[in-house]
Order: C-alpha cells, then sequence, then structure tokens
C-alpha cells in the first residue's frame, strides 16, 4: 500500500517534472523584480500589475503543458503555426489597430493580439522542422528556401512599420541556419554583401524616422525635445540610479513622469534609476545565466531539431534583452523591443513563457 506522504511525494514529481529547475528558477527571479518595478513604474497603480500577475498565471499553464510534450510531436504544429501567423500578419495590414504611428496589433474579440509576438516562435519552428525534415541531405537549395521562409514574415513585418521586431524575428530564423550546419564562407560572404547594401538600405529601405533614430544614436542633443528626448531621459535616469540606485518608489524621472513608455520599452530605465549598477548587473547577470544553460540544452539536444531550436530560440531570447538593454542605455538605436519578463504586455509574455517552455522541454527530451 502506498501511503500518504508517498502519494504525495509522487503527484509533486508529476507536477514538477516537466520543469528545468534552473531555468524555472532564473525566471522566477526576473518576475518577482518586474514585479515590484512595474508597480513603481506604472504610479503605484496596481492595474497593470494584476494583468500581469493574470497573463503570467495563463502564460505559466501554457508553459507546463509545452515543457511536458515532446518536442517531436510539438514540431508537427510548426508549419500551421507559421501559416496561421501569416494570415494574421496580413490581418494586420488590413484591419490593424494603429497605436503611435504603428500598425501591429489585431482585435480578436475578446482583445487584441500582436501576430508578431507569435512569428518570435513559429519562425525558428517552422526552419528546424525544415532542416529535421531534409537532415539526411541537405543541399545548397534548402538555404535558400529557408531565406525565403524567413523574409515573407520579415517583409510584412517592416510594413507596419516595426524595423526592431522584424530584425529580431529575422535573427532567430537565421540562428536556426546557423546551428543547422550553414558554411563559414557563406555567413563571412553575407556579411560582406549586407555591409556593400547599407548604402541602398539607408537610402531606400529605410523609413525617414527609422534614420533620425540612428542619427539621434550618434548624437541625441542634436534634437533634446524631439527624436532625442526618449535616449536623454532613460540615460539620465540610469545615470542617477549610481551605484546602489535612489531606492525602489524613489526615482525622480520615473515618477515625474519623463521617461516614455516606463512600463514597457523603457522599464530597464525606471529599474537602472531605483536600484542603480548593482542592480543591472543581477538582471544582467540573471539574462547570462539564462543564455548558458539554453547553450548547455542546445550542446545536449538528441536530435537535429531540437538542437538547432534551442540554440535559436536561447539566442533569441538573449538578443531581445540585449537590444533593449542597448537601446534604453543609448548603445543602439530605439525599436519597439520589450524587456523579455520585465516589460508590460499580455502577447510579449506569453511568447517569452513559451520559448523558455520549448527549452524546458527539450532538457526533458535530453533527459529521457
Amino acid at each position: 500500500m502506498i501511503n500518504e506522504k508517498q502519494w504525495l511525494k509522487r503527484i509533486w514529481y508529476k507536477l514538477w517534472a516537466p520543469m528545468d529547475v534552473w531555468l524555472f528558477y532564473a525566471m522566477l527571479i526576473i518576475y518577482v523584480m518586474s514585479l515590484f518595478l512595474l508597480y513603481s513604474a506604472d504610479g503605484q497603480d496596481f492595474g497593470q500589475l494584476e494583468n500581469k500577475t493574470l497573463h503570467t498565471i495563463l502564460s505559466f499553464i501554457l508553459l507546463w503543458l509545452i515543457a511536458r510534450t515532446p518536442p517531436q510531436i510539438l514540431s508537427n504544429f510548426a508549419l500551421p503555426l507559421y501559416g496561421l501567423g501569416i494570415l494574421l500578419l496580413v490581418g494586420v495590414h488590413f484591419a490593424g489597430i494603429t497605436v503611435n504611428g504603428s500598425t501591429r496589433w489585431l482585435n480578436i474579440g475578446i482583445g487584441r493580439i500582436q501576430p508578431s509576438e507569435i512569428m518570435k516562435i513559429a519562425v525558428p519552428m517552422l526552419i528546424a522542422w525544415y532542416f529535421q525534415k531534409n537532415e539526411s541531405n541537405i543541399r545548397w537549395y534548402h538555404y535558400i528556401i529557408a531565406f525565403v521562409l524567413i523574409f515573407i514574415p520579415v517583409a510584412l513585418i517592416l510594413k507596419q512599420p516595426d524595423l526592431g521586431t522584424a530584425t529580431l524575428i529575422m535573427a532567430s530564423g537565421l540562428f536556426v541556419i546557423f546551428f543547422a550546419g550553414l558554411p563559414w564562407k557563406v555567413i563571412i560572404t553575407a556579411i560582406i554583401g549586407f555591409v556593400a547594401m547599407l548604402p541602398i538600405i539607408w537610402n531606400y529601405g529605410m523609413h525617414d524616422y527609422q534614420r533620425m533614430r540612428v542619427l539621434t544614436l550618434l548624437d541625441p542633443t542634436k534634437d533634446r525635445l524631439g527624436a532625442g528626448y526618449h535616449i536623454l531621459q532613460s540615460m539620465t535616469a540610469i545615470g542617477s540610479g549610481g551605484i546602489w540606485g535612489k531606492g525602489w518608489l524613489e526615482g525622480t524621472q520615473t515618477h515625474l513622469d519623463y521617461i516614455p513608455e516606463s512600463t514597457t520599452d523603457f522599464i530597464f530605465a525606471v529599474f537602472g534609476e531605483e536600484f542603480g549598477l548593482i542592480g543591472n548587473i543581477l538582471l544582467v547577470s540573471v539574462y547570462t545565466f539564462i543564455l548558458v544553460r539554453g547553450l548547455y540544452i542546445t550542446l545536449k539536444a538528441p536530435t537535429l531539431y531540437c538542437r538547432t531550436l534551442a540554440g535559436a530560440l536561447t539566442m533569441t531570447l538573449f538578443c531581445y534583452a540585449f537590444v533593449n538593454m542597448g537601446m534604453v542605455s543609448g548603445i543602439l538605436p530605439v525599436v519597439g523591443v520589450p524587456l523579455p519578463l520585465v516589460s508590460y504586455g499580455g502577447t510579449a509574455t506569453l511568447s517569452v513563457m513559451v520559448i523558455l517552455a520549448m527549452l524546458m522541454g527539450i532538457s526533458n527530451q535530453r533527459k529521457s
């Protein structure tokens, strides 16, 4: 007979088994930090805090379900998810919701979603599935087809316009191609070609406001109250935090509303002001730990699909954190990229949790 203690132990093990304990604790640390941060950034109001908690609970349920599902089963959904994402992006083009000059959202009745967030998952899944399908005989044209599959959603997202998300989604697909074994000579040739194309991209491939963001990065003081305002205010906030920070709820730039989009894209500036350099080092260390753990899972992945997908998802998550911190710190142009697990936003939270869930699922596959 199994006593009550053993029965509870078995139930707990079945509930906990899908979780990669290292990724889970890293995620939990960032989430707890984000609750305090969001409360401060939102003017000590519980509105967005309650919504984020609800988003996180729903996302955690999905994380648990995905983490316990074998990656090869999830690979069957790669093509349908990609197709759904393309349809939603086309829907945004015709019936999207415009906010701050960009049409990125789609109303689905119960709320609005940002289809580009779906493509964060769909693009690397599809490219990894495609290479897994042709694993025994990968030829040069398979790489060309993969590039085309990446370019289609990227082009639709650029139309919104959303250069930041389009660039990072393109990177997520390219990471898969890299981990699939793209020769270095091709990579170097592509980099040289991209550099040679920069004048054409600058003159014909970028909107005026995008060119202004790059110029503002070089000298934000040229337009202090216009294009340079965001960068200058965020840099002032981070710099004023010093080593130890001003303290929780004590950020003057934050609470006097000098920091724009303080709960979403520029929430790292709030963090830097209130928790200082020490807090920044802690947050960066946790993201770096997730990167190292993700690459370890990639190294130990049992199949080509798992290896390429895990590597791409890990690098994508790290790139989103790096780009957000870089733009807020004034070392990268301002783009609409949230800080993973910290910024407010239901779709963004969901996509990051799915990335972590798939990494946990691949880790489970390795263990079994």
